[in-house]
């Protein structure tokens, strides 16, 4: 729809203003808009039934989140060019998604993004979902690495077949398992992502080159091994895409821990810490200025 549309809510009244385009999904599109004074992001679905699944997710996490500000601001139908349009607004967040963040900060950043990621997954699970369709696009970081998880379409009750994936991300494709939503899902998701975003090129060519029969973990344990940004992290990447974390708490606190034993000099005689590292232990000397942004205290 062209920017300046006005939508008018069928049942709250509510209108909004579309301002522009945030991006396609494959069960909608997402806008900018502002309704009043205040900027929102704007979902309007394909299906009744897929966007409602969607808003019943942001509700129970707003539910149970109810320190911080609401999530879900209006779940509505509106009306445009004789067509029945179901939407919901939520909290617009601002941020790039982890591949463009890394081109533009630095992988310094790894570690603070893979932690933080993880956490959010974690009071996701908690909360009895699985997010299903993570990767790159749908992880958005901002300001010193902050991370928000955008496109809820593929959140799917913990048991439940997932209901929407990113093939290459799919423990399913590399004969990884199953693709019934557990927590474990999620994180073999998260290992592919951190090798996709470090190491994009030879990944998709890895997947262009394998016959089906022949996809298998072992596959992107090699990408890792022969990375060098990559090979810091092998051991929990390695638990992770062969299923070893049993919740996403665990998993969260290996990486840190791991993050934090990989930034120590080996010896007195070895200096060298990996770039990424070196980086983290500046970014963390920032972060110590302002105590909400101090990852590691999270």
């Amino acid at each position: 729809m062209p920017p300046g549309t006005v939508l008018r809510g069928k049942w709250n009244g509510k209108r909004y203003r579309l301002e522009r385009l945030l991006g396609l999904g494959a069960n909608g599109q997402v806008y900018l808009a502002t309704c009043g004074s205040r900027t929102c992001a704007l979902k309007i679905g394909k299906e009744t039934e897929d966007l409602q699944a969607e808003a019943n997710v942001l509700a129970s996490l707003d539910q149970r989140e109810r320190s911080r500000p609401p999530f879900l601001l209006d779940v509505d139908d509106a009306e445009w060019q004789g067509k029945k349009l179901p939407f919901y607004a939520m909290q617009y967040v601002p941020g790039s998604p982890v591949k463009a963040y890394l081109r533009l900060h630095g992988s310094q950043w790894f570690g603070v993004i893979g932690y933080r990621l993880l956490e959010r997954l974690s009071e996701l699970h908690e909360a009895g979902w699985v997010f299903g369709d993570v990767k790159s696009d749908n992880v958005l970081v901002s300001g010193y690495g902050r991370v928000a998880l955008v496109d809820y379409g593929g959140a799917t009750a913990i048991g439940r077949g997932v209901r929407q994936f990113t093939e290459i991300y799919d423990r399913g494709y590399w004969a990884a398992g199953s693709r019934t939503a557990d927590p474990a899902y999620d994180v073999f998701a998260v290992a592919v992502l951190w090798i996709h975003a470090l190491d994009g090129k030879r990944l998709l060519q890895l997947t262009r080159t394998l016959l089906p029969q022949n996809r298998h973990p072992r596959e992107l344990v090699e990408l890792i091994r022969t990375n060098p940004t990559l090979r810091p992290m092998e051991t929990w990447l390695d638990r992770a895409l062969y299923g070893r974390f049993q919740h996403a708490r665990e998993a969260s606190e290996h990486w840190r821990a791991l993050v934090h034993a990989a930034a120590q000099p080996k010896d007195a005689s070895d200096g060298h810490v990996p770039g990424w590292m070196a980086g983290l232990l500046a970014a963390s000397v920032v972060l110590c200025g302002s105590a909400a942004a101090i990852w590691f205290l999270h």
